[in-house]
């Protein structure tokens, strides 16, 4: 039977369509898939990643999981590495609140675009920072310190991991929420943040609370409050910002990610594989709890992160470039 030029056309129509269209979820995962890290070795993000990996690994033996660190310019540099590769699934990642929506309010050009050219996964983990102080403050609630911060504007410093990160925009949420002014010290790692605290370089920062509690059980600083929304289980005794009446919240969060385009078959394995029981007890030895998400709740929490800290970032007057 003869097939007319029009019939040949649709026919070479459909073919290319199919072609264009991204790889169905059965055929995940490739033979090879690289999970990229916008941070270093031995960083949180790095530690959650391979976590995932060797599960990942375990569940599919027949494929390879090859974990690489790509650092530099605050996780945008790793992050344009996974929203500029092919989006069939053999490149896959994990970014934080930093590069996937507080960087959109601090940097001029950002080499990608997190709405258009990043496929949110799932939200991995939750991991609470903490306000501490130097003991020599000699205050013993939130509420203590801002009586203490609004007597005496502008006198006292605060540590960070560095201009626009999470633990400055924290601090500096804080102190507008109290109606006073701190002075800004980065410093370029958490160790060195809250070493400068025990020294009293500082007074007082916001950091992971994996950073913190070991110096806390030595006496060295003294935590007032967690972060996140709820109580930590890791620090049940601590309040929250909230509760001890500074209406801040600041999740030191991180999800899996993938260039935009890429079909959400990923997602079913990554959620199971945080329900499974060796890995919260894994994330618990850095103080972070499992979350698993779909990609639209975890979109919107990328959303609402740029939400938040709009209004800090102008009010404080924060500039990268």
């Amino acid at each position: 039977m003869q097939v007319s030029p029009a019939k040949r056309l649709t026919i070479a129509l459909l073919l290319l369509l199919a072609a264009a269209v991204p790889a169905p979820a059965q055929d995940w995962p490739p033979k090879t898939v690289r999970m990229l890290v916008p941070f270093g070795a031995g960083s949180t993000p790095d530690i959650v990643v391979r976590i995932v990996a060797d599960r990942l690994a375990a569940k599919y033996p027949q494929s390879i999981f090859l974990v690489e660190n790509k650092p530099g310019v605050s996780g945008n540099l790793g992050t344009d590495a996974i929203a500029k590769a092919a989006p069939d699934g053999a490149t896959i990642g994990i970014s934080i609140g930093g590069p996937l929506a507080i960087n959109t309010l601090l940097f001029s050009n950002l080499p990608y675009d997190p709405h258009k050219d990043i496929a949110p996964i799932t939200q991995l983990t939750s991991l609470p920072s903490v306000l501490v102080v130097n003991p020599e403050l000699k205050v013993n609630s939130i509420g203590e310190l801002v009586a203490l911060l609004k007597a005496n504007p502008g006198k006292y410093n605060f540590s960070s991991i560095g201009n626009g990160s999470l633990s400055h925009l924290a601090m500096e949420a804080v102190a507008i929420k109290a109606g006073t002014k701190l002075v800004h010290v980065p410093y370029p790692s958490s160790p060195a943040a809250i070493t400068s605290v025990i020294r009293n370089d500082t007074q007082m920062a916001c950091l992971p609370a994996i950073a913190v509690t070991p110096q806390t059980k030595a006496g060295k600083v003294k935590i007032l409050a967690v972060s996140t929304a709820k109580r930590s289980p890791f620090l049940p005794d601590v309040p929250t910002l909230k509760e001890s009446g500074i209406d801040v919240e600041a999740d030191a969060w991180n999800g899996l990610i993938a260039p935009g385009g890429t079909p959400k078959a990923i997602n079913a394995d990554v959620v199971a594989i945080l329900k499974e029981p060796a890995v919260p007890d894994k994330l618990a030895a850095q103080l972070m709890e499992p979350a698993g998400s779909t990609p639209e709740e975890f979109r919107a929490r990328i959303d609402g992160e740029i939400a938040r800290w709009a209004p800090v970032i102008k009010a404080a007057n924060v500039k990268v470039n």
